[in-house]
């Protein structure tokens, strides 16, 4: 959260001191983790590269694989379930029948009907890090996609933060986790604009001539700081500042945050998401934010995670899905055919998932439980080859009968299509050890 306090006063140094600066929990001026500190962080990193995203689309919970992209038309009735299979573009590919836009639209999507390695947390660190809990924990953890990317490929643009995370909190908080920095520290951690930082990011009807006032102040420290500093550690401190008061002031990312600035045609297309149900917990069924991650995108936000709805469903199974699948499909479908319009769908990579898949049976309230044997994954652009369907389970979908995909896959083809090579990019820890981003390769059948 931006926030900017205390009146003004003059020092015998004539610089005016009106207060600090800060975003979320990032502080300019003062204490603590500048943002200008992330900008020299990333610098660190070398060269910027191509525009290439991805928007990680989480579906809290836990979604069904049976009812969604792998119904199960061959088992009997207390694991097959309510829901009947409809066919698709793409000849010979069926999905469940509450996603008729998706289907309309299959050549521009690849399913995955046979995800495997979940460890059966309900969270989102797998799907934003690909890595299991465990991982490097004693040096923090491994970081989400989204850190990797601002690290090692830097922003796009000086004024737009390279990872963004649009997650809502939740009661059940691990659903609401955008991603996390792990070993890479909090200089990489996801630009969250929800609640009043977006509101903040307007100044609270500041000038820019302010705002110079706090680039005066900062000056004049910078100026005491290099002639303390003999060993010229501070040399471009100028250049890192100049990029923290760029995200300030640029009009970039608050005007990409804005859905007003979007058609009623547009907004309509995507939809609301509204009337909220089955949330308890969880997140919201988010279309807008589906929205708001395609204008992310566009001005060159190279990852965008979000929480969509909560599909933990122990009971009534079927009418959650009803729900929530239709709602998806209308936003997904939309997402997916707008990149493709404007030009964007080869340069970014979406794709929507869960922890871990639903038991093959039915209990007794109407649900299924967790089941992180197998789980599946719908995934466009990226300039993939789309149009299939990758994998598949046994006749009760138990578990993968064929080609099991594993997390580690699924982080290897996206890291592939964000410009960097899963098998020989590094991340360096803090005991400057190096390590791979993931440790299987991509999926050949994609790429």
């Amino acid at each position: 959260m931006l926030t900017i306090f205390g009146p003004s006063n003059r020092y015998c140094d004539g610089v005016s001191r009106r207060g600090f600066l800060k975003i979320g929990a990032l502080g300019i001026g003062a204490g603590g983790l500048t943002l200008a500190d992330i900008f020299r962080a990333e610098a660190r990193a070398g060269a910027t590269s191509r525009p290439k995203s991805v928007i990680n689309i989480f579906l809290g919970g836990g979604p069904p694989h049976q009812d969604m992209w792998d119904i199960k038309t061959e088992a009997p009735k207390e694991i097959r379930g309510e829901f009947k299979p409809i066919a698709t573009t793409v000849p010979g590919l069926q999905i469940g029948e509450v996603f008729p836009q998706i289907a309309a639209r299959m050549d521009k999507f690849a399913v995955i009907r046979s995800v495997v390695g979940a460890t059966g947390g309900h969270d989102a660190y797998q799907c934003t890090s690909g890595w299991p809990h465990k991982s490097l924990s004693n040096i923090g953890g491994r970081p989400s996609i989204g850190s990797v990317a601002a690290k090692v490929l830097g922003p796009v643009d000086p004024s737009v933060p390279p990872f963004v995370g649009l997650a809502r909190s939740t009661q059940h908080r691990p659903w609401g986790d955008c991603g996390g920095p792990g070993f890479l520290g909090p200089a990489y951690i996801a630009f969250k604009p929800d609640g009043p930082g977006m509101a903040d990011l307007a100044l609270h009807g500041m000038t820019l001539d302010q705002l110079a006032d706090r680039r005066r102040l900062m000056t004049a420290f910078d100026g005491m700081r290099r002639e303390l500093d003999a060993s010229g550690t501070v040399t471009g401190i100028d250049a890192n500042v100049d990029r923290a008061f760029g995200v300030l002031t640029s009009s970039k990312l608050l005007q990409a945050l804005d859905l007003s600035k979007e058609s009623e045609k547009v907004r309509q297309r995507y939809g609301d998401g509204k009337p909220y149900h089955y949330q308890f917990d969880g997140a919201p069924t988010v279309n807008d934010q589906l929205l708001m991650a395609r204008r992310l995108v566009e001005v060159g936000v190279r990852c965008v995670t979000l929480t969509y709805g909560r599909w933990d469903s122990h009971g009534k199974n079927f009418d959650l899905v009803r729900d929530h699948g239709s709602k998806l499909d209308q936003g997904l479908s939309a997402l997916v055919e707008d990149l493709d319009v404007r030009g964007m769908l080869n340069d970014v990579t979406v794709i929507a998932w869960g922890e871990f898949g639903r038991t093959p049976r039915i209990n007794k309230n109407a649900g299924r439980d967790h089941w992180p044997q197998v789980s599946c994954a719908i995934l466009a652009g990226g300039g993939m080859r789309t149009g299939q369907a990758i994998g598949a389970t046994n006749r009760l979908g138990e578990y993968a009968k064929e080609r099991p995909v594993h997390f580690q896959e699924i982080f290897a083809t996206l890291y592939h299509n964000l410009g960097l090579d899963p098998a020989q990019a590094t991340i360096t820890d803090p005991t400057g050890r190096p390590h791979h981003l993931v440790e299987l390769p991509v999926i050949r059948e994609l790429v």
